[in-house]
């Protein structure tokens, strides 16, 4: 299980991270050696998925994971029927039947709200979501942070992320679930905007959710790596976006850097391309198997 440091080592410095701000590493890694294991994200499937026009339910998607070379799923929250403990058991026990395990549960959240009553609302949110995922025996819960509103500086936002941040994290703590802070665009748009709100939290329960199709910087890979000593769950993509152009993802570069950087955890292929992901999919998931080894 991973957790984060009791306190920050602040003369640790990035060296593999030239021209960012010098990163430390909160993540107490159980050994030396890298130890991935594979998931697949719900979203994958979200046309089919949805829960009102969908042609499949979760436990569709958990059939088709059934049947691929993975060790988890991943439940993206927008696609529960149900929210009542039954439900949860009920998804919880055909996972296990299928012998995969849930890997984490993505939900939506947004703290940069300047106005109070709906920022609440947003933790309250994350602190239920919390609960569903400790039901489902899920390890992660992956949120965002939000974006900079209008008439609002980043400094105002990122406190205000910062002190719903404060707010989860002992809820997290005490049902053994770990947040994950994606690097979502707006206020998380580089890996030092996402690492200034992660490191002011000394909690347990906080990590960073690696999306590695996110950045739209010159250099994601180079921001990936970045996020790595943080990251206690990757979503891989097929897909990178160097100065916002589309490209292939180099996915033997982004699983060595992962390795390289002794990560520890799920890493769930999240699917965003063109193509028919019941045809893409499998592809994808096998190349990963093989990457991961």
């Amino acid at each position: 299980m991973l957790t984060r440091r009791d306190f920050l080592r602040s003369s640790a410095v990035a060296a593999a991270t030239p021209g960012l701000a010098a990163a430390i590493d909160p993540i107490r890694r159980p050994g030396p050696t890298a130890d991935l294991k594979l998931s697949l994200a719900a979203y994958s499937y979200r046309q089919f998925l949805d829960v009102k026009t969908g042609t499949m339910t979760l436990f569709d998607f958990i059939d088709i994971a059934a049947d691929l070379p993975l060790d988890a799923v991943e439940l993206t929250s927008y696609f529960f029927a149900d929210t009542t403990d039954a439900y949860l058991d009920k998804l919880r026990e055909y996972a296990a039947r299928k012998r995969r395990a849930i890997s984490g549960v993505p939900i939506r959240s947004e703290f940069t709200l300047k106005d109070d009553a709906r920022r609440a609302r947003e933790v309250q949110h994350v602190k239920d979501w919390t609960t569903r995922a400790a039901r489902l025996g899920a390890r992660t819960v992956r949120i965002f942070a939000g974006t900079v509103v209008k008439d609002d500086t980043l400094a105002d936002a990122q406190r205000r992320v910062v002190a719903c941040l404060n707010e989860c994290c002992p809820v997290a703590e005490r049902l053994g679930v770990q947040l994950a802070l994606e690097n979502h665009g707006g206020i998380t748009d580089t890996a030092e905007h996402l690492l200034e709100l992660v490191r002011p939290v000394r909690s347990s329960a906080l990590g960073v959710n690696i999306d590695t199709g996110n950045f739209r910087t010159a250099d994601p890979y180079r921001e990936i790596a970045a996020i790595v000593p943080y990251g206690v769950v990757a979503q891989v993509k097929t897909e990178v976006y160097p100065g916002g152009r589309r490209e292939d993802a180099d996915l033997s570069r982004v699983v060595r850097i992962l390795k390289d950087g002794n990560f520890h955890g799920y890493v769930a292929l999240e699917y965003e391309a063109a193509e028919d992901p019941k045809v893409a999919v499998p592809r994808h998931v096998r190349e990963l198997r093989r990457l991961i080894g």
